[in-house]
């Protein structure tokens, strides 16, 4: 059963990718798509990655109570935490729930309406139709927002830590910049893209192939938040092997 649906799912992908429209007919839906996925979802990434960096400085200045310890220290831990981890992972486990969540809900009402049988009627590759400039707009905003949860998450760690009296913005700001290595924002960016079409994908796909009418558009739409937060792990993981 699993073995068929994996199998399912990658002849779904091929579909989006065979017999497509012209590049023109996409352009319009994939700004529409970047609306609903990137914009809309700024205000939940940006509470979130705040939070987030806010309770990391909090918790670590907490452990680090030996006096031959350095202060500085603090904005060390909170940078690689929120660059390596806590930014690209965390924000599109967020974002699978909500963006997963309606890409699932919208194609699967679509599903038992039938219109997606009506666009195949009329001779249109409906997987690539509305599937692909979902996918194409993930893969555009999902890394502006991991780069916006990061820096929102750093100033979340200076807030909690300087604000508060635990360190001194001059100690956090030293660790923030104490051997920065650029390659690790690369394996952030890496991990959003990926990410993004993992949870782009694989919630399309549940969405797409509804069945039971209005209680499994409910099903279909659980289940693609619950394989997106999977398969984002499992690509965590994955990622860290091969890039670390």
């Amino acid at each position: 059963m699993i073995l068929n649906g994996i199998g399912k799912y990658f002849i779904f992908l091929g579909k989006l990718f065979t017999n497509r429209e012209k590049p023109k007919v996409y352009f319009s839906l994939i700004i529409d798509e970047c609306i609903l996925i990137g914009l809309d979802s700024v205000f939940i990434v940006a509470i979130v990655s705040t939070f987030i960096g806010a309770v990391s400085g909090v918790q670590t200045s907490h452990n680090l109570i030996s006096p031959l310890v350095p202060l500085y220290v603090v904005g060390v831990i909170v940078r690689d935490m929120t660059i390596l981890e806590l930014a690209p992972t965390i924000t599109c486990i967020v974002l699978a729930g909500k963006v997963g969540s309606s890409i699932a809900g919208g194609l699967g009402t679509m599903r038992i309406q039938e219109q997606i049988d009506a666009l195949e009627v009329m001779g249109i590759n409906s997987a690539s139709y509305l599937v692909l400039p979902k996918v194409l707009a993930a893969l555009i905003m999902f890394p502006m927002l991991v780069t916006l949860a990061g820096f929102l998450s750093l100033c979340g760690g200076y807030a909690s830590t300087v604000f508060t009296g635990i360190i001194t913005s001059y100690d956090y700001v030293y660790g923030i910049r104490f051997q920065f290595e650029g390659y690790n924002v690369f394996i952030a960016l890496v991990k959003s893209f990926v990410f993004a079409f993992v949870i782009t994908s694989i919630s399309a796909f549940k969405g797409y192939y509804t069945t039971g009418g209005t209680l499994g558009v409910g099903q279909a739409s659980t289940n693609a938040v619950t394989n997106s937060c999977i398969g984002v792990l499992l690509a965590d993981y994955f990622i860290a092997q091969l890039l670390l």
